[in-house]
């Protein structure tokens, strides 16, 4: 079973960011890249031009919420899960729902291998 984590170091963070697979979505960009510790883990950056502090955070759930409806599907196939993720969030992702960053999410995991 694939196990989840969050990614918390800094030079994790540059490395995903200077890595080939980038997916642009009017709310948020995505990058993604193999790891070698057979664990998924994602982490989830807001700057400042998102907005204050509220705005952030809830920017932040709502990417979570939406990454947690796939957790179910990466969890329940055993598939090689060594990835890392980035969920990098743009200005619009203040105004969604989780259910409209369902498919930005999902199409990026796809067409990165991570789900099938």
């Amino acid at each position: 079973m694939a196990k989840f984590d969050t990614i918390k170091e800094n030079y994790t963070f540059r490395r995903l960011y200077k890595s080939k697979h980038c997916y642009v979505y009017p709310q948020i960009v995505v990058y993604v890249a193999k790891n070698r510790l057979g664990v998924f883990r994602y982490g989830i950056t807001t700057s400042k031009k998102v907005g204050n502090a509220v705005t952030r955070s809830r920017c932040r759930r709502v990417i979570r919420a939406a990454l947690s409806m796939y957790k179910d599907e990466i969890e329940s196939r055993n598939i090689n899960a060594s990835y890392d993720v980035v969920f990098v969030a743009r200005v619009k992702c203040a105004h969604v729902k989780s259910f409209e960053l369902y498919e930005p999410i999902g199409e990026s995991l796809r067409r990165s291998g991570v789900i099938k």
